[in-house]
């Protein structure tokens, strides 16, 4: 009782008011909008980058792993970091780290630059989700809890919606560099404005230096990444080099949990946090969460760059569609969620996910257009914005304020997680469906049918192969997308892991100051 009691007095009010509020929420979100820019705008622009650079598609995928690799193991070390060099310099030098690498990322010419760059950006910006979703947090008073959460969602769900178009567009109409370049301007002026307004809740303190920790850490979360992005590629384990990292993935982690729960006394992450029921389940559904909105992101600029021949302008806009309704459902979502049990809308959230998948899925033909994907893509922006919101307000309202970094962290590094695994294990369905579906109508594509000597009568063979693999394809798609429906709605039980929120006073939920 008296190490809490200890801890808490080390505390002091950052609750801000009036424009000094206002400029550190705009600076505090120009630094998160940087960071989820950065995880979908890069894939828009990766075949032109690859054509530029010399690279080939396989080595060309590494401009993206670099930096996930690098952001993933940093993560969890936010809260230490936070509490070694004070959270406001933290996070200011995280900003200024990121927008120096963003710069040489766009003016490099080489891939091994280019993937150099992009592991320094990525080891910068690792850290500034959780520590902006922490400073909003702290910055509202906490009858306004909501408030600073819905800010905060805003950020985090609308970086990666707006990124493919503004990714297609920068790479249609000037060049790949600027979907780096975009990040200066906004860096700056975050560095700026943070550093002169920010307060720290507590004072930096000398941290013993969890080295054995952090090894353990880096090699876990490493190796399993490379193990995700470069398994399907690679025949998985029936390359040496996947099979070493996954062994290196699981050993490590599970000599990291040991170690850090029995031989240190510091631990460079804090895992018994995790005893929070809170924290744990709602890292479950963060993950699921990851799941949902990075697996969708993934899949359809594929299908409607690849089969549909659309331009990545045009599949950019498309998130558009899904962009729009969270920012017109974020207010009310965020007034209802301090009103009622926030599992209600959490549940709400996952199956208005599961249905636009599902829809999706159905409309996913060769005779798609643009507006094929409307309603889908709008039931899928109101899913979205019913998930990030109550899952933040109900973790980060169940957790001590000195245990709201360590929470963040988790749910941060859960959500990644799940994008990571998703993409994974979609490239997977994908390629083996399109096998599947290819062995199938081949087996039905005899001269014994009478659209079949009809098609051959005017078309050569090789047109009737073309027309089977392109068929494929869009039923490998299709699966791919109902999967993540399937993989969605089962995600609502676990809402019932989540306690409910208890509600004390009135709560104010105004996004105005």
């Amino acid at each position: 009782m008296s190490t809490v009691s200890g801890t808490a007095n080390m505390e002091q009010s950052v609750v801000e008011h009036g424009l000094r509020r206002i400029l550190i929420v705009v600076g505090v979100m120009a630094a998160t909008l940087m960071q989820t820019l950065d995880t979908t705008i890069t894939n828009v622009a990766l075949p032109t980058i690859q054509g530029n650079i010399g690279a080939s598609p396989d080595e060309a995928t590494w401009v993206v792993t670099a930096y996930t690799i690098a952001a993933i193991v940093v993560i969890p070390l936010t809260p230490w970091l936070q509490l070694r060099f004070g959270r406001k310099n933290y996070f200011v030098v995280s900003i200024v780290g990121f927008t120096i690498a963003s710069a040489a990322c766009g003016m490099s010419d080489s891939l091994g630059a280019l993937t150099f760059w992009r592991i320094v950006q990525g080891a910068f910006g690792g850290g500034l989700l959780a520590t902006a979703q922490s400073i909003l947090r702290d910055t509202f008073p906490p009858e306004k809890l909501g408030a600073s959460q819905g800010i905060f969602a805003l950020g985090v769900i609308m970086g990666p919606a707006l990124g493919p178009p503004l990714g297609g567009l920068l790479v249609d109409n000037y060049s790949w560099s600027w979907c780096f370049d975009i990040n200066i301007v906004p860096g700056i002026f975050a560095a700026i404005a943070l550093f002169l307004l920010l307060r720290d809740p507590q004072k930096a303190r000398k941290m013993p230096f969890d080295f054995v920790g952090l090894t353990l850490l880096a090699l876990a979360l490493g190796s399993m990444q490379y193990v995700l992005t470069e398994g399907e590629q690679n025949y998985w384990f029936a390359d040496p080099v996947n099979a070493i990292m996954a062994v290196t993935c699981i050993a490590s982690l599970i000599s990291f949990v040991v170690y850090e729960l029995k031989f240190t006394t510091r631990p460079v992450v804090d895992l018994r946090v995790l005893l929070d029921r809170s924290v744990w389940a709602g890292s479950v559904l963060s993950f699921a969460v990851g799941v949902a909105i990075f697996g969708a992101t993934y899949v359809l600029p594929q299908f409607t760059q690849g089969p549909l021949e659309f331009t990545p302008t045009l599949s950019g806009l498309l998130f558009l569609l899904r962009a729009v309704p969270i920012i017109l459902i974020t207010p009310l979502v965020v007034r209802f969620s301090t009103k009622i049990d926030t599992r209600i809308i959490l549940g709400i959230g996952f199956a208005l996910v599961a249905l636009s998948n599902a829809l999706q899925a159905y409309v996913t033909t060769e005779e798609a257009s643009f507006w094929t994907f409307g309603l889908p893509l709008v039931l899928s922006g109101l899913g979205i914005a019913m998930l990030f919101i109550p899952l933040s307000i109900a973790v980060l309202g169940a957790t001590r304020p000195q245990d709201g970094p360590k929470a963040s962290a988790f749910i941060n590094l859960a959500l990644q997680l799940g994008g990571s695994v998703a993409v994974a294990m979609l490239d997977v369905v994908i390629d083996r469906r399109e096998q599947f579906h290819s062995t199938i109508l081949s087996g039905n594509l005899t001269l014994g049918d009478p659209a079949v000597r009809t098609f051959l009568h005017s078309q050569p063979l090789s047109s009737l192969a073309q027309l089977m693999y392109g068929q494929s394809a869009i039923l490998s798609f299709a699966d791919a997308t109902f999967l993540i429906a399937a993989v969605t709605l089962m995600s609502v039980p676990l809402i019932l892991l989540m306690r409910k929120r208890r509600m004390e006073g009135p709560i104010e939920v105004e996004l105005g100051g």
